[in-house]
């Protein structure tokens, strides 16, 4: 691992990256930049998050991500939708939202309440799995998982594992209807996200407490939905032989347990720029293109 020759490259490139951690076999082997003081926005990343509080859920019985998801709203919302809709909905399971599974969404939610929006929008074939990404799979999945818990999600996430793993109270968004907004939003520092991988990487436990079953991590982290990137699982990335976490301008957490590495950075590269992932694989990974 040539970490320098990294860095190198990122300061060469001007590359806009904020802070870098590498763990190996779950220490701190390398860092560079702020990696513990500022936040930064990780877009994307957040969806991970939510799909950690679903299996929480699911591991206390209270959630089962097989189940159709106006099984865990109110009734009056369900009530209120036309029955056209509610049929369409027997095919929406929240294992659906978490795989991205189910086309047709725009990408973001909107209107004066996203979740009566949301659950109105056409949909067609949605019997038919079909990768297609979208931030209201992530957004209804963290109502969802709101109901079903009956509690809200951010102070559920504030006691089973912000406190846990030492992420104190951490920006984020609301919905128009006051909902923990589950698909962006967030802000964490570096360390911070590292500390999301490295939860996932020892199998959903901290520091001897297994928070999150490792069978909901073994799900979430394998290939549910195939699609050009090489598969997804449940709001987490299939990368080589192991898994990431995205946002999308360069917040990254990437993880593989065979090699026993952990590498995070946050940026702020609103272009495609594939330089730095190169740079990472060849100088941090030892991979030749």
């Amino acid at each position: 691992m040539n970490f320098r020759a990294f860095i190198d490259d990122i300061i060469q490139n001007q590359w806009n990256v904020f802070g870098v951690e590498v763990y190996v076999d779950g220490k701190l082997a390398h860092q560079y930049g702020d990696t513990t003081i500022q936040r930064h926005p990780i877009y994307s990343a957040t969806k991970t998050i939510t799909s950690i509080a679903v299996g929480m859920a699911a591991d206390e019985g209270k959630l089962d991500i097989q189940q159709p998801i106006l099984t865990y709203l109110p009734a009056d919302i369900v009530d209120r939708l036309p029955k056209a809709q509610r049929d369409v909905y027997q095919h929406i399971t929240t294992k659906r939202l978490l795989t991205m599974s189910v086309a047709g969404y725009p990408f973001r939610p909107s209107g004066d309440s996203w979740l009566e929006e949301s659950l109105r929008l056409p949909l067609e074939n949605t019997e038919i799995l079909s990768f297609d990404y979208s931030n209201i799979s992530a957004y209804l999945a963290g109502v969802v998982a709101t109901y079903a818990l009956q509690e809200d999600l951010y102070q559920y996430l504030q006691r089973k594992l912000f406190v846990p793993l030492g992420i104190e109270n951490p920006p984020y968004t609301r919905c128009p209807d006051g909902f923990f907004y589950g698909a962006s939003a967030m802000e964490l520092t570096v360390n911070e996200l590292c500390k999301i991988g490295l939860f996932l990487y020892h199998g959903g436990k901290w520091e001897d407490k297994q928070l999150l079953s490792e069978a909901y991590v073994r799900d979430a982290t394998s290939i549910q939905q195939m699609n050009r990137e090489g598969g997804y699982g449940y709001f987490i990335w299939k990368y080589r032989n192991g898994f990431s976490i995205n946002g999308k301008w360069k917040q990254k957490c990437y993880v593989l347990p065979s090699e026993k590495i952990v590498i995070s950075y946050l940026a702020d590269i609103p272009d495609e720029c594939p330089g730095l992932k190169e740079s990472m694989e060849k100088n941090l990974l030892g991979l030749d293109r």
